[in-house]
C-alpha cells in the first residue's frame, strides 16, 4: 500500500499536524494503516513519529479524529527533549506500530507494571533519517520494557527491511554484533533522558537487558489483540480514545465520512524552535 503525509500548519507550532493519507483520503494512523505489510513475513508498518537527531517531542494523539501526528505539550507550551551528552534529541528513528494498545487496564505478568494507553513504541535503528508521518517496513529485533511512572512501556527495536545492514540483523544478538554499543547507549538515552526537565532517572525491567525477538513478537501479539478489543469498543476504559476510523467497516466507530472534515493541507514554514533547546546537559554517571 502506497501512503502519503498531509501536513497542517507549521512544525514547532501549537497547530502542526500530520496526517496519514491513502489514496489522497486521511485514515487514522492509530487504527487504519494495518499493522502488518507483510503478515506471512512478520513484517510491520511502523509510522514514523520522530525523526533521527531531532528534539520536538511529536505523537500520535489518541484524542483527535483520524489521530494526526501532534506536537505533545506541557501547561500549553510545546516539549522537546534535551540534549543529553553525548547524545543529540533523539538517537533513533521513533515511532509506533498502528492497530496496537497497551492496556493500562492490565498488568504484564512479568514487568507487574499496567499498559500505558498508547499504541507501541518502535526505535528503527537503520542508517537512513526518516520524517515524520512516513510508514516503514520494519522487522523486528527485540524489546526492552521502559517502566514509567508505574506503567510497562515497551519500546521495540527495529530495522527498516531496505537497510544495507537488515539482511544481517534477524535477533536481538546481531544488533551488538554488527552495531557495538548501540544497545548500551539506547537504554542510557532512557535512563537519562528525562532528568535536565528535573524528573529521577527511568527505571527498566529486566535490569535493562533487551529481550529477543521471540519475545518482543509476543509483545507485539498481545497488544494487537488488545487493540482489537479496543476497537470493538470491548475495552473496559477507553480513556478518551477517538476510535474514528475510515476502512473498518465492521467497527462501531466507522465513519468514511470522517476524511472529508480534514483541512486541507497547509504546510507553512517551520515555527522558530528557542535556542535553548541547542543546550547540551552533561548528567553524572551517565556513562
Amino acid at each position: 500500500m502506497t501512503y502519503t503525509t498531509r501536513q497542517v500548519g507549521a512544525k514547532n507550532t501549537l497547530d502542526y499536524k500530520v496526517y496519514i493519507e491513502h489514496n489522497g483520503k486521511p485514515v487514522s494512523a492509530f487504527h487504519d494503516v494495518p499493522l502488518y505489510a507483510d503478515e506471512e513475513n512478520k513484517i510491520f508498518n511502523m509510522i514514523v513519529e520522530i525523526p533521527r537527531w531531532t528534539n520536538a517531542k511529536l505523537e500520535i494523539t489518541k484524542e483527535e479524529a483520524l489521530n494526526p501526528i501532534i506536537q505533545d505539550t506541557k501547561k500549553g507550551k510545546l516539549r522537546y527533549v534535551r540534549n543529553c551528552f553525548p547524545h543529540h534529541g533523539y538517537i533513533h528513528n521513533y515511532g509506533a506500530l498502528p492497530q496496537t494498545w497497551e492496556d493500562p487496564n492490565v498488568a504484564h505478568p512479568e514487568t507487574k507494571a499496567v499498559g500505558d494507553n498508547d499504541p507501541l513504541d518502535v526505535l528503527e535503528i537503520g542508517e537512513t533519517i526518516a520524517y515524520t508521518g512516513q510508514i516503514k517496513p520494519v522487522k523486528v529485533l527485540g524489546v526492552m520494557a521502559l517502566l514509567d511512572e508505574g506503567e510497562t512501556d515497551w519500546k521495540l527495536i527495529v530495522i527498516d527491511v531496505n537497510d544495507p545492514l537488515a539482511p544481517k540483523l534477524n535477533d536481538i544478538e546481531d544488533v551488538e554484533k554488527h552495531l557495538p554499543g548501540l544497545l548500551r547507549a539506547t537504554n542510557e538515552w532512557f535512563r537519562i533522558y528525562k532528568i535536565p526537565d528535573g524528573k529521577p532517572e527511568n527505571q527498566f525491567a529486566f535490569s535493562g537487558e533487551a529481550k529477543n525477538r521471540k519475545y518482543a513478537l509476543e509483545v507485539v501479539r498481545e497488544c494487537h489483540e488488545a487493540w482489537k478489543q479496543l476497537i470493538c469498543g470491548k475495552a473496559a476504559d477507553s480513556k478518551k480514545i477517538d476510535l474514528t476510523n475510515t476502512t473498518l467497516v465492521e467497527t462501531p466507530s466507522y465513519s468514511p465520512e470522517a476524511a472529508t472534515m480534514v483541512t486541507a493541507a497547509g504546510p507553512l514554514a517551520d515555527g522558530p524552535i528557542d535556542k535553548s533547546i541547542d543546550k547540551w546537559f552533561f548528567i553524572s554517571g551517565s556513562a
